[in-house]
């Protein structure tokens, strides 16, 4: 009698400390660093509040995750919630916003890095941006154990840039109005669906369920608090920012942290915070395009996207073809040369994307009602979920908001 093989799953060891570090890791980017100055525009003073409403928003959202991915396998994603609650062919749209999310992400990102670059080396900003998504692009090619240790690295230092901007403004704390809103609440508001690319990733948490220890506790707590932890990190920074400079000027300068850290410190500390940006939004231009290209290599071997976009390089065990046309869409959008409207569209997507992933969580709550859940989301009537609904309804609010910036 032959013996049955045995079947391994994945070594559950992470704990919340573990879960919620991760989770800042993986939320916390470029985000901040190149959008601080454009989101201070529309909002002023108040950009920390609108800072403080897309945290909200990404946590409706979030808990909308991890309630779906305690009922489908760890590895499952946007595209399998849809599918089951609405429609395939919806799901295959979806699964394309969210690689259009990534390449346009990717594209803001690395004109935010351009705008830093060009303050301390005199280059045109569309040529070092294209630049970057070369680079990237080929440390994206010569593997994952390359890009992961890049990532480490680029974490902690734009960790430390935040840190460094928030004790400079202690002092200054209380020395303006920060209701201060040239465009009034309405500004605020589109402001907030503007910021809402410095959360980008919070979605992600949950695919750590696998490897947690009692996923069912740890991860939707690890998720609130890295969701937290990040606001919390977001607003001092927008409160540092504005105590200091002002967001007339904040908004004036394509490198607003150096500019910030420079009013106090002087030249030394612009191209000290300068370079800690080039880390960060470098680090997020690899990490996106990691992330989108390895999502167009997963829907080709699904049969959803041409059986090209699947080969994989034998040397390097990367996927090649979908490396290089996510490079080759990332030009597309990178030459727009606007970092706002670049941002704008990536959030276009995001919130599409979100609004039906609620949409999905709320439909599978009767759909799959008899299906086993490790975790339901707090606060329902009856089986209905509300935190869904808000999610749901938050995004489709924010991509109002989102076609006001872009029209």
């Amino acid at each position: 009698m032959s013996k049955k093989k045995k079947v391994f799953g994945l070594r559950r060891e992470l704990g919340i400390f573990q879960v919620t570090i991760a989770g800042v890791g993986i939320i916390l980017g470029a985000g901040i660093y190149a959008l601080l100055g454009v989101a201070a525009g529309t909002s002023g003073n108040a950009t920390w509040l609108a800072f403080l409403i897309s945290a909200l928003i990404a946590l409706f959202t979030g808990l909308s995750y991890a309630e779906l991915s305690s009922i489908f396998k760890g590895d499952s994603g946007e595209y399998d919630y849809i599918k089951y609650a609405l429609s395939k062919w919806y799901a295959f749209l979806i699964g394309l916003s969210m690689i259009a999310a990534g390449f346009i992400s990717a594209a803001a990102v690395a004109l935010g890095f351009a705008g830093y670059f060009t303050q301390l080396v005199s280059m045109p900003l569309i040529v070092v941006a294209l630049l970057l998504v070369i680079l990237m692009t080929l440390i994206n090619f010569v593997g994952i154990k390359e890009t992961s240790w890049f990532n480490t690295v680029s974490t902690f230092i734009e960790f430390g840039g935040l840190v460094i901007i928030i004790f400079l403004g202690l002092k200054n704390f209380g020395s303006v109005n920060y209701f201060d809103m040239p465009q009034g609440i309405t500004g605020v508001f589109s402001s907030a669906a503007l910021v809402f690319f410095a959360y980008m990733g919070f979605e992600s948490i949950v695919k750590l369920g696998e490897e947690t220890k009692d996923p069912a506790k740890v991860i939707p707590r690890s998720l609130l608090y890295s969701v937290v932890i990040t606001a919390v990190l977001y607003v001092l920074v927008a409160l540092a920012a504005v105590s200091i400079i002002g967001w007339e000027e904040l908004n004036a300068s394509s490198a607003p942290l150096a500019t910030v850290a420079a009013a106090v410190l002087g030249s030394k500390a612009f191209i000290l915070l300068g370079i800690i940006a080039l880390f960060s939004t470098s680090n997020t231009v690899l990490i996106t395009m990691v992330a989108t290209s390895r999502l167009a290599y997963g829907m080709a071997k699904e049969k959803s996207l041409p059986k090209f976009l699947s080969l994989v390089h034998e040397r390097t065990r990367t996927p090649w073809a979908a490396i290089l046309i996510i490079m080759l869409l990332t030009f597309l959008f990178t030459v727009i040369g606007d970092i706002e409207i670049v941002a704008n569209l990536t959030n276009l997507f995001l919130f599409i994307t979100f609004a039906s992933v609620n949409l999905s969580m709320i439909v599978l709550r009767y759909k799959l009602k008899d299906r086993k859940r490790s975790f339901r989301c707090p606060v329902n009537i009856g089986n209905f979920p509300v935190i869904p609904l808000l999610g749901f309804l938050s995004s489709l609010g924010m991509l109002v908001f989102v076609l006001f910036n872009l029209f």
